[in-house]
């Protein structure tokens, strides 16, 4: 099975996109990871910037509004969107934590539809303010439907549990049965995310991400898959921190990624 690492566009959203693309291509990433409603580019001309920098693209999207079917309706419109763009895999923050248990299920069945209308794999993201936001909640949507799959960021239970999750092992295993994507950043007790994985104070926590990643890895070997794609995403204030009164961030996200690229190559084995 091959692990393929794609850059995420957050810390330089507000950079022309061939800028990042070749700046992603040049740090050693396999492909870039774009939130598709952000750009001004045409679908067409995202498509052919990522084909001509030697990249394939996971595109990144979500649903929103106040309403279940203004999220429905944002979802489908942010979906074609990736469909058009010649996407290899669909990442998305999808439903929100104050709809009903119900009403998230229908979008997600919407989405599953989709996903096989187009042949598009669609991870569904666990993220603070989704109904991923916990391990229970995702459990129970894992359970209800069989066919849904996730882009595993466990840096946001983390926080929302104030844990290292050793209390949640059955939901963390089938959590990562439907792994079908991995945001590889760290978070800790009291947020989502630390200032830099090579400082020594994290090490210990850092330790217990890889830990589940490779879980991740080993169950998709299990099952015969023969890719799995991670994105390092250490983003930019203020997810990370910053000195006060200077606001000056206490590290270089872009950085940070691409120095965490390596260590990943290194620990992770498929």
């Amino acid at each position: 099975m091959k692990l393929l690492y794609a850059k995420s566009h957050w810390e330089v959203f507000d950079r022309p996109v061939q800028e990042f693309l070749s700046r992603t291509k040049q740090d050693g990433f396999d492909g870039a990871e774009m939130f598709l409603p952000w750009l001004k580019e045409s679908p067409s001309e995202i498509q052919k910037l990522v084909s001509d920098n030697g990249l394939f693209l996971i595109a990144q999207i979500n649903s929103a509004g106040k309403t279940p079917q203004e999220h429905l309706d944002s979802f489908r419109k942010n979906f074609q969107l990736a469909v058009d763009s010649g996407a290899m895999m669909v990442n998305s923050h999808t439903g929100s934590d104050v709809f009903t248990f119900e009403q998230n299920i229908a979008i997600f069945e919407e989405a599953i539809q989709l996903s096989k209308q187009a042949g598009l794999t669609i991870a569904h993201e666990t993220h603070r303010g989704r109904p991923t936001f916990s391990g229970p909640a995702t459990r129970q949507l894992l359970e209800a439907l069989p066919e849904l799959e996730l882009c595993t960021d466990f840096s946001h239970w983390f926080c929302v549990h104030e844990s290292q999750l050793h209390d949640q092992e059955d939901t963390i295993k089938l959590a990562c049965e439907r792994a079908r994507h991995v945001h590889a950043r760290v978070g800790f007790e009291e947020g989502p995310q630390i200032p830099d994985p090579a400082a020594p104070e994290w090490s210990q926590i850092v330790d217990r991400h890889f830990e589940l990643w490779q879980q991740i890895i080993d169950l998709s070997k299990e099952r015969g898959a023969e890719s799995l794609t991670i994105t390092p995403e250490f983003g930019p204030p203020p997810y990370m921190p910053i000195e006060p009164h200077t606001q000056k961030p206490l590290a270089d996200a872009w950085t940070v990624n691409t120095e965490f690229l390596k260590v990943l190559k290194q620990r992770l084995k498929a």
